[in-house]
């Protein structure tokens, strides 16, 4: 182990990267030397992929957060623009009958709609609780039975 200390930082630091424990000098012979250097390397290299794995996801988030504004900004304009479309059918009707029928009619016909939706709505959310796997449960407590040795379920 004739190394000089600054040979013995310089594998500690791993290109910048502190680690612990004693590590041999990068010139050691043998196999301590040997698996000192691949110790080294085998850190640098994780410390490397979670950097990378860091700034990869710096950039997938960038990417989404940007997605969602735009996104919201695309909800935004399609209320509005809904808005105009009902505007344009109550003046449609208006060709037809009066002004205050044809928003009548616009208005009743949306509420129509949410009722509908609502009912719809109500039903897939009983159909979805409770939120357990209940089937799930079930193959576990069998295989823990199978497992146990009963035979009866």
């Amino acid at each position: 182990m004739g190394g000089s200390v600054a040979e013995a930082t310089a594998v500690r630091k791993n290109g910048g990267m502190e680690s612990s424990g004693k590590l041999e000098p990068p010139n050691a012979r043998g196999i301590r030397g040997s698996a000192a250097r691949v110790v080294a390397h085998l850190r640098a290299l994780a410390q490397l992929e979670k950097e990378l794995a860091r700034a990869e996801l710096e950039r997938k988030g960038a990417s989404v957060g940007a997605g969602a504004a735009v996104a919201g900004a695309a909800g935004v304009l399609a209320f509005y623009a809904v808005g105009f479309g009902l505007a344009v059918l109550a003046a449609l009707l208006a060709l037809v009958v009066d002004w205050w029928l044809a928003l009548l009619i616009v208005f009743v016909v949306l509420v129509l709609s949410v009722v509908g939706l609502a009912f719809a709505a109500r039903s897939l959310f009983r159909a979805g609780t409770p939120l357990k796997p209940e089937r799930a449960i079930e193959e576990a407590r069998l295989t823990k039975q199978v497992l146990r040795g009963d035979r009866a379920g």
